[in-house]
């Protein structure tokens, strides 16, 4: 599979295609769905009584406010315009009370995000003493609605008594918009999925050493600068006519767009927390101004991923600049809390300068760790005095902070529980599990992100209870969070597909009350996927797609069919039809012969689930890897989305960019005399690591028996993929070797960059019948 450019068309296709599958999968048994599924809301409520009989709701159902606040009148707008988008029922919003309508009604008495949802004979009605639970019985009656996602003239719904609140105050997600610029419709629309699931808090990266995302009036080379960087490999080829160079990489939200976005997310109960990172992560700034930093200048704008020396200095002045950022940023976002980063500062230049040594000195300062919280303190001092408190990732304990401040616990729970054992509130956000730009599962097709995993059942089972905590140091755990950091995820589409839908089960665990019920939460998460396909909202399958694994036995295949989350019955054919709930149950591995082509797909009370799986199984594809299903010689990898082509879908790289070499595990070569591969290049975006010498100016990708040291079996020169920015096939003959292998396959290179990688590779098929 190819992502990029092309990766909503293609969603929206296939879309389409299981739109009519889910239509046409019906199986002659009446489904029947586990109980809590009738009630198919996501996060689950607090409490659900289902009750006798069925509301019918048709265009001529009216949805009317009791009385005439406007902020009923919005929900009652918002909802009338989600049906419309989703199931195709337009319904009209009013005011007043009327038998068989759809009511809303403003009353006191219920907590600041809780509401009561009563559906029966006569009509549905939502009651809340807040905007925030009227929008959120809302989105649960529009959910009850959305159980099938076919255009409907009338729908009905099962009379039910539901009362809700969440379990935590802040239930949030981190967009990171420094390492990749995403654009204001989608932070837009980014804000609207977050509401149906019931988050409230979008925790916005803005700021980072890649770029500087925000306008400040008073420092305009913050944006002409320090927003643009130098283009990858394949971008230094667009020209801008205007100047005669490389169009920069980039962008900014203005703040007009800004104050736009808050109010945007206001209205959907969603607060907007910036981050602007200090003291490190904060080369673009410096590159803007240099006199900020603390040692040897940046050459510019960061182009690479990791962690870099570039930090604040500690002069007043420096502080004056920052106070006068933050000025404008809270002048932005009303919210009360201002995140100021404060994490993988490393001291090197702060050690290294004689001025910060001799600053730290005449402030009786011990050490670097100290003086970064003396740069916390002096912050929080700032934005304490205009009303708002400080949070920063976990890291600011180390060198104390002040009482009222609070963190975000990233490395694991242990900030957490530190800081709560302290007195200071924390949000939780441990990256295993909840860090959303880690993939979802491996294999080829697989998208782009980070190497490590996160499946969805990991984020389900997140338990935000702490044993190590007392109930009241308990009560200092406000909030859960994941996070979306962007360094592999280029592109919008990219960024919803590895949010969507984790970010259900995130909102299950920051909403609904213990215990959670996975089996529950299985049964009602095809419906959300229904919702997701209504309203165009890329997202992940992995949990529930069909996953085809071969292996050559004699003159067959032996085919295994699974999915992430064992859930759904398999069921699949062999003569390239479509599955139904007719065809065979997949029981056990199948013996298959060659050629076969398997369509598998995963059912659950006679619904498909995901757009069939569909494996041509031929003897060349059994002897075909992709990148993504080969293992990485050293470390850590990810998986990452080529630069080239400009336009259309892009191939996937699994790479390990500091040492680029990967092992075929167990191939038998016996009878193969050929190999072809599938490469192309990248930026390098962390400094690469020696790599061996080149027989030939452009560098080769050599293939070893057995080990990287071991012997050469082939040598697929690089020379005709120089040239082309994107998928080059190269080939070449190789030594014949009898037997189960492993095979490594490492480049050549005479210089680091580009770095070349692997997107596929393909051994000659040995003649067997």
């Amino acid at each position: 599979m190819q992502w990029g450019v092309g990766v909503k068309r293609s969603f929206s296709l296939s879309a389409l295609l299981l739109a009519a599958l889910l239509a046409g999968c019906q199986t002659s048994i009446p489904p029947a769905p586990l109980p809590r599924a009738t009630v198919s809301i996501i996060p689950a409520p607090a409490s659900v009584t289902v009750g006798q009989g069925h509301f019918t709701v048709t265009a001529a159902t009216q949805v009317l406010c009791a009385g005439k606040e406007a902020d009923c009148a919005w929900v009652a707008r918002y909802f009338t315009d989600l049906v419309k988008r989703s199931r195709g029922l337009q319904l009209n919003a009013g005011t007043g009370e009327q038998s068989g309508a759809i009511s809303l009604r403003l009353a006191p008495g219920l907590g600041p995000e809780a509401y009561r949802l009563d559906v029966a004979p006569g009509g549905a009605t939502i009651t809340a003493s807040t905007r925030a639970g009227l929008l959120y019985g809302a989105v649960s009656l529009w959910q009850l609605l959305t159980q099938e996602q076919s255009a409907a003239t009338s729908i009905e719904l099962a009379s039910v008594h539901i009362t809700d609140s969440p379990r935590f105050g802040m239930r949030g997600l981190m967009l990171d918009s420094a390492r990749h610029f995403q654009s204001a419709a989608f932070i837009k629309s980014f804000i609207d999925t977050m509401a149906l699931h019931k988050l409230n808090v979008l925790h916005w990266h803005l700021t980072d050493d890649q770029g500087w995302r925000i306008e400040i009036k008073k420092y305009p080379r913050l944006t002409s600068i320090g927003a643009w960087r130098t283009p990858d490999q394949a971008g230094l080829k667009e020209i801008d006519p205007t100047t005669g160079r490389p169009r920069p990489y980039g962008g900014f939200y203005t703040q007009d767009q800004i104050r736009d976005i808050v109010a945007y997310a206001r209205d959907r109960n969603i607060t907007i927390i910036p981050e602007i990172e200090m003291p490190g992560h904060a080369t673009a700034a410096i590159a803007a101004y240099p006199e900020l930093g603390s040692g040897e200048a940046p050459r510019g704008v960061e182009t690479g991923w990791g962690i870099f020396p570039q930090l604040y200095n500690i002069d007043d002045k420096t502080f004056g600049f920052l106070e006068d950022v933050l000025t404008e940023v809270m002048a932005l976002f009303p919210s009360s809390y201002i995140h100021i980063g404060g994490d993988e500062a490393i001291k090197d230049y702060w050690k290294s300068s004689p001025k910060i040594q001799a600053q730290m000195r005449a402030l009786k300062i011990a050490d670097e760790k100290a003086l970064q919280g003396y740069f916390t303190a002096r912050i929080e001092k700032f934005l304490s005095g205009h009303g708002r408190r400080l949070i920063g990732w976990d890291e600011i304990l180390e060198g104390g902070i002040p009482a009222s401040a609070s963190i975000t616990s990233w490395r694991g729970l242990d900030g957490g529980i530190t800081a709560a054992k302290s007195g200071h509130d924390a949000v939780l956000s441990p990256e295993k599990p909840l860090y959303f730009d880690w993939r979802q599962s491996s294999g080829a097709g697989e998208a782009p992100g980070a190497g490590r995993i996160n499946i969805l059942r990991e984020v389900y089972d997140f338990n935000p209870a702490l044993d190590a905590l007392t109930p009241e140091q308990q009560r200092h755990i406000v909030g859960i969070q994941a996070n979306t950091w962007t360094e592999y995820l280029a592109q919008d589409d990219l960024v919803a597909n590895a949010v969507f839908p984790r970010a259900a089960a995130l909102a299950e665990v920051a909403w609904s009350p213990a215990p959670k019920d996975w089996d529950g939460f299985l049964a009602r998460l095809p419906a959300q996927y229904g919702r997701y396909r209504m309203l165009d909202i890329p997202h992940s399958e992995a949990a529930v797609k069909v996953k085809v694994e071969s292996r050559y036995e004699g003159d067959r295949a032996a085919v295994t069919l699974s999915n992430q989350t064992n859930f759904g019955d398999i069921h699949y054919t062999l003569d390239g039809s479509l599955p139904t709930t007719s065809s065979p149950l997949y029981r056990a591995p199948l013996a298959v012969p060659l050629p076969s082509v398997v369509t598998a797909g995963a059912f659950h009370g006679g619904h498909l689930l995901s757009y069939p799986t569909i494996a041509k199984v031929d003897l060349a594809g059994l002897y075909h890897r992709d990148s993504q299903d080969l293992k990485l010689c050293d470390g850590r990898g990810a998986a990452v989305l080529d630069d080239a082509p400009r336009s259309g879908p892009r191939a996937v790289f699994w790479i390990n960019a500091v040492r680029p070499c990967w092992i075929w595990e167990k191939a038998d070569l016996s009878g193969v005399t050929a190999i072809s591969a599938a490469v192309g290049q990248i930026t390098a975006s962390r400094k690469p690591g020696a790599m061996p010498a080149p027989s030939t100016p452009d560098g080769e990708l050599e293939v070893h028996l057995d080990t990287c040291e071991g012997a050469r079996i082939a040598v697929l020169p690089l020379a005709s993929a120089v040239k082309n920015d994107a998928i080059t096939t190269l080939q070449a003959a190789l030594a014949p070797h009898a037997g189960v292998h492993d095979v490594c396959l490492i480049f050549t290179r005479a210089r680091p960059d580009p770095i070349w990688a692997i997107n596929w590779v393909q051994l000659g098929p040995p003649l067997k019948p």
